[in-house]
């Protein structure tokens, strides 16, 4: 496993990699990587600059994340969601074909390690409201108010 630690505009994030695959995202007190040589977080450094930086949209990177096929499922469908764009779990749950497993849904984005890269923040409550998110509240309100900025 290889880790890099990225300064963000939401704080330090801790990233990590084994086999040329980003596996695990999170915040962390590390200080920031001046030097890296791996080249999948070097890659994902410069990504993550230009998603800060309003120039990058979407998260071109091998990713690996352990889960079961529903998980999966989720996940793959989060990183169809637009940038700028949100849904609601019940959204999610109609398009991977199980509608009635909305809190099934929201437990998945819980369990989702690469949490920016694979945008669970762009999902909302039905009611429009913002509701769980693993890096807190306040960093999902400033993803969205990030993204909404054209």
């Amino acid at each position: 496993m290889e880790t890099a630690c990225y300064a963000s505009s939401i704080g330090n994030v801790e990233i990590q990699s084994v086999n040329d695959e980003i596996v695990d995202l999170h915040f962390c007190e590390a200080q920031p990587t001046t030097a890296c040589k791996s080249p999948v977080l070097k890659k994902c450094l410069s990504q993550l600059d230009e998603y800060f930086a309003g120039k990058r949209k979407d998260f071109d990177l091998p990713l690996k994340q352990s889960g079961t096929p529903f998980q999966q499922k989720v996940w793959d469908a989060l990183q169809t969601i637009p940038y700028g764009k949100t849904v609601c779990y019940a959204d999610i749950a109609r398009k991977i074909g199980n509608p009635k497993a909305v809190r099934a849904v929201g437990a998945a984005c819980g369990k989702n390690h690469l949490w920016l890269v694979v945008p669970c923040h762009r999902v909302i409550g039905a009611n429009g409201s913002l509701t769980g998110y693993a890096g807190g509240i306040e960093r999902k309100e400033w993803l969205l108010a990030h993204e909404s900025k054209k």
